[in-house]
């Protein structure tokens, strides 16, 4: 390695040691103190790493240089139970032999105001955590849990989606027009619109009506230089929205292929919230934009970082080595890492100089004029390497160039359209643009963005999907040969691509909890709860008493809503039922949303139906509501079998013969006949003969199947790979329970099964402990002749 023989790499693999999980974990009695125990698959670990560091003349504790990492050391050293002379802490942004040599040469003591506040910060969540979730057992339904950050994130998509469906669009009608300048005896188009637009069609078809007669000139030429300036170096947020943007990663799928990126030394330290380069860093980039593209092309630029709580000694996300254009390594590690690089060489590469053109065409006859746009490069700068993405980005907004004109110069008019539009509702958010929201509001940190995201997916509060749109008509009117003809066009709106829509469950999680915890779920309550941990940080608060102001009054709180609340199932009355004449309500129910009709105190029961898939709680009407009471009903019969429609939560489907078939999109199970239930049913039929290779007598739970990736074998729920070579019609079941032993038995290694991931933290703890933090430190650490853990530790040994 880059130090020598003397020194041994070890790696703790992340946290060696968390909150206890089988109680609280914490003392509130005694000041809130927490109570860790070391984590089952690390006991062994320590073990090993207490020995090396036992002979070893010195540990360093190498973790990442965030709260996280500094916790890693400490516990580490707490749980090694390491002597403050025996340790050193050392901290490097990147994987290189200068830099960790850079960090032996100045070793430290642990920042114990980064291990509290990062203790206060997983105390807080713990706390909020075991105390509301059995509320929501209670009030809601079993199992739920939430999170302080989490049901803030929740919040955002739900009222998102609420705005949504209570938007009203309007129409109006735009109008443009092609017209026709001579140059050099050649007709060149220019492409022009009205900069206001008409709300009647009346008005439009007006307006085309004076221009049929005139005469249209050119009233003003204003042209002006203009200049784009490259955006700064990647931060922890705005690598995981460009990736999104670019190469369609998801905030999880970033921070994965970025950690591999880090750890084989090809980045520095991708958990930021700073744009600040070394001065390292920027003279490697001017180096390398001369050698590439020129003297002309370099400016170099110090960002500063907007962001509250950022930390300038960090930073920003870039390439360990700028003359490393490309690197080996899979598709999802080039590409991201040639994302980082363009951003960072062209944040220190000259602006893009622009010359914009305003074009005035005046109408003869009408006071309304065109406008026409253009935009010439003249000289490219840092778009010869990059250019940002934007969320939403607009086609019709690309700028043109023009023909030169001159002031007073006739036009041809060539056609003038008016084509109806309609305003759009605000975007639903992605995962990169919801991560860009917590980030303005100052929720979060860099840490935490991607966890908070994977967990509000995995509780089923939000879905991540992408949904068909509508056809819509609109009016298309146009000016041509001087005749005017309208006609009717039709257009998809609202499809949705990746974008996180709130489920029926995360509606009424989130109505409970506004109506219940106004501050837990206020935004600016959130973020200074996140100002204060960097108070903490900072050596400015004690970690204790910000919890202490915290805790007690959500406590009580959630006391007091457990006496006065009653069982909160978001109930939304529909309307009456038209032949009992009894109430019928949307609702969560136990096993998921449901309607009801009848109320409880009544001496009929309540009925009830479960929705489909599609249908929302918030949104069903009482038509839709009343049809799901209609099934299941017969269709007809099928080799002397009756055939059922019905529908369930994954969707409409039909019964035959004790199996269910679903039905295709466009299907619907109120109005399916007879001759189209049987097409289903032999349509699954026809594709499942297909999958299926063989079966066996002996075990009828056993299959050999033809899959996405090839043939494997499927026993009940488990599925395992077949060996290369081995040719699937030919085995015998003797072949395949042979498979299934050497897979780890009848519950063994399914197919496609991943391994538990490692981490690079880590959390220490040997025994039950109630100490709170103490200046000790562990993350990665090194030892003279050295044991280094990767996740955090050198030894020398």
């Amino acid at each position: 390695g880059f130090l020598g023989k003397e020194y041994m790499v070890k790696s703790s693999f992340g946290h060696v040691r968390d909150l206890s999980k089988n109680q609280l974990g914490v003392d509130i009695e005694k000041g809130f103190m927490p109570i860790y125990e070391i984590s089952a698959d690390k006991k062994t670990l320590l073990k090993d790493l207490q020995k090396l560091s036992q002979g070893a003349e010195v540990v360093w504790l190498a973790t990442d240089e965030d709260r996280e990492g500094e916790a890693i050391s400490w516990h580490l050293a707490e749980s090694l139970k390491l002597e403050e002379k025996k340790y050193k802490r050392i901290v490097f942004h990147e994987i290189t032999k200068s830099a960790i040599t850079k960090a032996i040469e100045n070793p430290r003591k642990i920042d114990i105001d980064l291990v509290n506040a990062q203790q206060a910060r997983r105390v807080l969540d713990r706390l909020v955590g075991f105390e509301l979730s059995p509320l929501l057992w209670k009030k809601v339904k079993p199992s739920l849990s939430a999170g302080r950050v989490q049901s803030v994130a929740v919040r955002l998509i739900v009222e998102r989606e609420k705005e949504i469906q209570g938007f009203k669009e309007s129409g109006s009608y735009k109008i443009s027009g092609i017209f026709i300048a001579m140059h050099n005896g050649q007709p060149m188009a220019v492409k022009a619109e009205l900069p206001q637009r008409f709300e009647k069609k009346t008005d439009a078809l007006a307006f085309l009506e004076k221009c049929k007669n005139a005469i249209f000139t050119v009233d003003s030429i204003e042209t002006k230089p203009s200049r784009k300036s490259p955006a700064p170096p990647f931060t922890t947020s705005t690598l995981q929205q460009e990736a999104s943007r670019k190469l369609g990663f998801s905030v999880a799928r970033t921070m994965m292929v970025a950690q591999r990126l880090y750890e084989s030394g090809k980045i520095t330290y991708m958990r930021t919230d700073s744009v600040n380069l070394s001065d390292t860093a920027l003279e490697m980039s001017k180096q390398e934009i001369i050698a590439s593209f020129g003297n002309e092309y370099v400016k170099t630029r110090v960002f500063t970082t907007k962001t509250k709580g950022a930390q300038e000694a960090h930073e920003a996300i870039r390439p360990t080595y700028m003359n490393a254009h490309n690197i080996s390594g899979d598709e999802s590690e080039k590409r991201l890492y040639e994302l980082i690089w363009k951003r960072t060489i062209a944040s220190q590469m000259a602006d893009a100089l622009l010359e914009k053109t305003n074009v005035l065409i005046n109408v003869s006859n009408a006071r309304e004029k065109f406008l026409a746009t253009g935009e010439v490069l003249k000289f490219d700068g840092f778009l010869k390497v990059y250019l940002e993405s934007s969320d939403d980005e607009d086609d019709e907004t690309q700028e043109a160039i023009l023909p030169p004109m001159k002031k007073g110069q006739e036009l041809a008019m060539e056609e003038v359209t008016a084509v109806e539009r309609f305003t759009k509702h605000l975007p639903r958010y992605t995962e990169a643009s919801l991560v860009k929201k917590l980030e303005e509001l100052g929720i979060g940190r860099p840490s935490t963005y991607a966890p908070t995201i994977s967990t509000i997916q995995k509780r089923e509060y939000v879905v991540k999907e992408n949904r068909d749109g509508e056809v819509r008509e609109y009016d298309y009117i146009r000016l041509h040969k001087g005749s005017i003809k309208e006609s009717r066009k039709s257009e998809t709106i609202g499809a949705e691509k990746n974008k996180l829509f709130p489920t029926d469950l995360g509606v009424v999680v989130n109505s409970f909890l506004t109506e219940y915890f106004q501050d837990i779920m206020d935004y600016n309550f959130t973020a200074s709860v996140e100002k204060e941990f960097d108070e903490i940080a900072q050596g400015l608060k004690e970690w204790s008493s910000v919890i202490k102001e915290f805790y007690y009054p959500f406590h009580k709180q959630v006391e007091n809503t457990e006496k006065k609340a009653e069982k909160f199932s978001g109930e939304r009355l529909l309307g009456k039922d038209p032949v009992s004449g009894r109430n019928v309500y949307s609702k969560i129910g136990r096993f998921g949303p449901m309607i009801q009709i009848g109320d409880a105190d009544e001496s009929d029961k309540p009925v009830f139906a479960s929705m489909r898939k599609d249908q929302g709680i918030e949104t069903i009407r009482l038509e839709e509501a009343l049809d799901l009471f209609k099934l299941p009903r017969v269709v007809g019969t099928f080799e002397d079998k009756e055939m059922v429609a019905s529908a369930g939560r994954f969707g409409p489907y039909i019964r035959h013969d004790a199996k269910f078939y679903s039905l295709a999109k466009g299907d619907d199970p109120m109005t399916i006949d007879q001759q189209r239930a049987i097409e289903v049913i032999l349509d699954k039929r026809d594709k499942d003969a297909k999958k299926l290779i063989k079966e066996f007598a002996e075990d009828a739970s056993v299959k050999i199947l033809n899959g996405r990736w090839g043939p494997y074998i499927a026993a009940g729920k488990d599925n395992y790979k077949i060996p290369k070579g081995v040719e699937p019609s030919g085995m015998s079941f003797a072949d395949v329970k042979s498979i299934i032993a050497q897979s780890g038995g009848e519950g063994g290694k399914k197919s496609g099964s991943k391994g538990k991931k490692s981490t690079s933290v880590a959390s220490a703890s040997a025994k039950k402990t109630t100490k709170p933090a103490k200046s000790t430190a562990a993350k990665k650490t090194s030892a003279k002749k050295e044991t280094k853990n990767t996740s955090g530790t050198l030894k020398k040994k």
